[in-house]
């Protein structure tokens, strides 16, 4: 079989109905669409079955496979590798919807294309040994710890302005770096009553509607965390610039269609993760929530460095979120002991650590993404030389990621 461009183009194009068809299946799999309103209508009206969503995925990874690579230009031979990844997790998807099962670790390797981290009791212990020193007084850490940051939380009527002006901060700092659509722009709703604490729907046009879940307490560390992992640099660039760049430009209609369970959210969540201390680095994230977003919040500005001092060392701790994860969803924890591992190394409160549980009901292995994929991201663009001491070299290679296709094991070869 010969290589040229439409054969691709018609692979994307089967890649596209293939995600809708999905869809169909599961609610969560189609994550954002704005394609040819044609294949949508399409597929709206097919009745193709999980096995033969299955098989025909299976199909054309074999015929992927068996394409030559394009010597002429590398993103070319990249997308090649992207939809290859791509179809095999949506063969591995239909096959868990259909009944297959699946372990933690085999399910992140089907779906994200890398083989997760595993982390024993004794690293979290060791962990939590300099947290204990850091948080002085008489009780267990997870309640001293509580007890600290609520100190911290922002008041619900305080909520929007503290949000409002971290996005202003964000999006100011990343239009220095990245060339973003002229008509980009989101919009922010407040709900409640999910598993997540935020959420990113792209609609196209460089357009998203971003959720953020009121349903617990938001300390002042998450506004930064959400401002620029839902926004920017985060998913709302990341989404932007794949359909500025690979959509619009180039016609790859496979980019105007995000599956959520597949390798492209490793890249996602990871660059979005990494993308916070990109745009905001170290002391100026300090200084930042210090003399800005404090004052607004009504939290006392002497307070945040050791608040952020506390954060350091807990974000150390994400991945006991991924043990707990492992060990529920494999049947080795019931859901209050999973919980309770939550609070006792993750330092939940009662009621965040509950609420993840939902989160590992409703996307199981995704979680590995938020850890997994920044470790990832970032050691990929150190390694290119996008270091702290270069900030430029990192904000150029930050961008390219964002605006190629990219396969989580490609970054890591």
């Amino acid at each position: 079989m010969t290589s040229s461009p439409i054969d691709i183009d018609r692979i994307a194009e089967q890649y596209v109905r293939l995600v809708l068809a999905i869809g169909r299946h599961d609610a969560d799999f189609v994550d954002a669409y704005y394609g040819p309103e044609d294949l949508a209508a399409s597929e709206l009206n097919s009745s193709r079955l999980l096995p033969d969503i299955r098989e025909e995925a299976q199909r054309l990874v074999h015929v992927l496979d068996t394409l030559p690579s394009q010597p002429t230009e590398e993103i070319v031979t990249l997308r090649q590798q992207y939809l290859r990844t791509q179809m095999a997790a949506i063969a591995a998807r239909a096959s868990i919807l259909n009944g297959t099962r699946m372990s933690f670790d085999e399910e992140a390797k089907a779906l994200y294309d890398v083989i997760p981290s595993t982390y024993p009791e004794a690293h979290f212990q060791s962990l939590l040994h300099d947290l204990e020193s850091l948080i002085p007084g008489s009780g267990p850490l997870p309640a001293r710890v509580e007890h600290f940051r609520k100190r911290f939380t922002i008041p619900t009527d305080r909520l929007d302005t503290v949000f409002q002006a971290a996005i202003a901060e964000c999006r100011s700092r990343t239009r220095k770096h990245i060339a973003l659509p002229p008509q980009e722009r989101f919009e922010i709703e407040y709900v409640k009553d999910k598993s997540w604490s935020g959420y990113n729907w792209f609609k196209g046009n460089a357009y998203s509607l971003i959720q953020i879940n009121t349903d617990l307490p938001i300390f002042l560390d998450r506004a930064i965390d959400l401002a620029a992992h839902e926004g920017y640099p985060g998913h709302h660039v990341y989404n932007a610039l794949l359909e500025q760049e690979l959509v619009r430009k180039r016609r790859w209609v496979e980019f105007s269609i995000y599956a959520l369970f597949s390798p492209q959210s490793l890249i996602a969540e990871g660059t979005a993760n990494f993308g916070i201390e990109v745009v905001l680095p170290g002391s100026q994230r300090l200084e930042f929530d210090q003399t800005v977003l404090a004052p607004l919040a009504g939290i006392d500005p002497a307070a945040v460095p050791a608040y952020a001092q506390l954060q350091a060392l807990v974000a150390k701790l994400s991945y006991a979120g991924n043990e707990a994860a492992r060990a529920y969803l494999d049947g080795a924890m019931t859901r209050e002991e999973a919980a309770d591992w939550l609070v006792r190394y993750a330092l939940m409160s009662p009621e965040r650590a509950l609420q993840r549980t939902k989160f590992f009901d409703q996307y199981r292995s995704y979680v590995i993404n938020y850890n997994l994929g920044q470790d990832i991201v970032k050691r990929y663009i150190e390694a290119r030389g996008g270091t702290v001491d270069a900030p430029q070299r990192r904000w150029d290679e930050f961008v390219a990621l964002l605006s190629t296709p990219r396969s989580p094991s490609g970054l890591m070869g």
